[in-house]
């Protein structure tokens, strides 16, 4: 990541949560410990931000608590050729008169291109997949109540008395921090509760998520590899990466990067 992207990234995490620590820091950026104590003592040297110890704090703290990870904007811009080969997969997987439910994310929205011609029913906590689609298509589309994140663009409630306990999917796609042996992961908890709130309302949970997310790790374990019914991800997929979910049972769909190639990719049983 280039030092213009790692500064907006840190700058967007201190004032989203006050406090940020350079562990955290890593995470999102994927960069050194040391790169990061660098940027933080030049934004700090800027005025930019308060550098504390293990870490940065915020020169004016948020009033409303956030979420960690990278914001949408950042996001979006990472791996984004993959990403739209493995949304196309996804919604090759749906049929019209669908009922789904697409979670926010940067590899989920790449889905909305590939579903103007379709008319389905779809719950999204996501403000750009709803925007989109209702703009660009025939499908139904319903969103949850709850607080607004501007940062992932996502509708997150902490309650147990939104729409979704009523909505009824035959599939759920969602993207993840990481994947690993453990499971699907997640950065934080309030991303855990309202995901584990969508998840069991849907019957087959497939998981869209680049390449490099085998790679990641995190604290937070959202549900276990059984739960998935199939993963998606692109063609630089790894031998040892691909076995691993293999042997925990779960389709996998390995997308090439091409999306005028034909199919939904190479299927793996």
């Amino acid at each position: 990541m280039h030092e213009i992207e790692r500064h907006r990234v840190i700058l967007s995490a201190v004032n989203d949560r006050a406090v940020v620590t350079i562990a955290q820091l890593v995470d999102l950026t994927g960069a050194s410990e040391a790169t990061i104590r660098r940027d933080i003592t030049a934004l700090h040297v800027q005025g930019r931000v308060r550098k504390v110890r293990g870490g940065a704090e915020a020169l004016h703290p948020p009033q409303q608590a956030a979420i960690v990870g990278r914001p949408f904007s950042v996001n979006e811009t990472v791996n984004s050729d993959h990403k739209r080969a493995i949304a196309r997969a996804a919604v090759e997987l749906c049929a019209d008169g669908d009922s789904i439910i697409i979670n926010g994310g940067t590899t989920t929205h790449q889905m909305v291109h590939f579903l103007a011609a379709r008319r389905m029913q779809v719950l999204t906590n996501s403000f750009p997949i709803a925007e989109h689609l209702l703009k660009h298509s025939k499908n139904t589309i319903t969103v949850p109540g709850g607080a607004i994140y501007r940062e992932q663009n996502i509708i997150l409630s902490p309650f147990g008395n939104d729409v979704t306990t009523n909505f009824y999917a035959s599939k759920m796609f969602m993207g993840a921090q990481a994947v690993g042996p453990l499971g699907i992961m997640e950065a934080d908890p309030l991303l855990i509760q309202a995901e584990q709130k969508l998840i069991d309302q849907a019957d087959e949970l497939i998981v869209l998520v680049d390449a490099s997310k085998f790679d990641q790790r995190s604290s937070l374990i959202l549900c276990p590899l059984t739960r998935v019914s199939t993963i998606i991800t692109d063609d630089r997929i790894n031998t040892r990466d691909a076995k691993m979910v293999e042997q925990a049972g779960v389709r996998l769909i390995v997308a090439p990067r091409e999306t005028r190639a034909k199919g939904a990719g190479t299927s793996v049983a």
